[in-house]
């Protein structure tokens, strides 16, 4: 359950990160201003989001 949680945040993290990249909100490497980074962060955090439900879930069942 709780690797689910830690894997959930660090996708949400990790995505955000991304995003803030591709789109050139933050700037420093070469992921900068290519909106196909955003993309992937935005699924990312979409997938970290599902997984923090899942276990928020799972850990409400118990």
């Amino acid at each position: 359950m709780w690797i689910r949680g830690v894997l959930g945040a660090l996708l949400v993290v990790v995505g955000g990160v991304w995003i803030a990249q591709g789109t050139g909100a933050m700037k420093g490497s070469m992921m900068t201003g290519h909106s196909q980074y955003a993309a992937l962060g935005a699924v990312a955090v979409l997938v970290g989001v599902l997984l923090l439900g899942w276990a928020w879930l799972i850990a409400g069942r118990r």
